[in-house]
């Protein structure tokens, strides 16, 4: 199989998530890959009293980065966020309470590099958002540009970083 047939088999390869945003300039293309990796490898799922399994269903990146608004002033230092909606399959999921350490990994891998905004739903919760025709969780899933998508996208190669992801000590064994 030649490596240009490989990336059409694995879709969550890198070169096609950063194809996915390629109207931005390439130091933003892999930002946003690295963030969206970050997710995907630091789902905080493991538990015991879970319900059902939890699952990543969607990640979305919406804002100015996915409406092409995005700005960027060196001299003043002000930027666009980096805006994500990530959509679960269970509402027990979207607590805070199980992103807090995956927004801890992002904020110790990317630095002051750039801000990003996590904003977690369930798939019931974007459900009674197409029921109540809520325009602004609509328009924006509409207009964003999605990244993940679990239907779609093949699982990540390397599972032995998303240990790494989660526990940086990993790294080094």
């Amino acid at each position: 199989m030649s490596a240009h047939d490989q990336v059409i088999q694995d879709v969550y390869a890198r070169e096609v998530v950063m194809a996915r945003v390629g109207h931005l300039i390439r130091r933003k293309q892999q930002e946003i890959e690295r963030i969206t990796r970050i997710l995907r490898n630091s789902v905080p799922f493991e538990e015991a009293t879970a319900p059902v399994e939890g699952k990543i269903q969607k990640i979305v990146l919406i804002g100015p980065y996915a409406r092409r608004t995005w700005y960027e002033d060196r001299a003043s230092l002000y930027f666009s966020d980096y805006e994500f909606w990530v959509i679960v399959n269970h509402p027990h999921f979207a607590s805070d309470v199980h992103w807090s350490e995956v927004k801890a990994v992002l904020d110790c891998e990317l630095g002051n590099r750039c801000a990003v905004s996590l904003t977690v739903f369930s798939k019931a919760d974007i459900k009674s958002a197409k029921a109540a025709r809520d325009h602004f969780v609509l328009d924006r899933l509409e207009a964003g540009i999605v990244l993940f998508k679990m239907s779609r996208d093949a699982p990540l190669l390397d599972t032995s970083a998303r240990t790494a992801a989660i526990d940086p000590s990993a790294r080094e064994a």
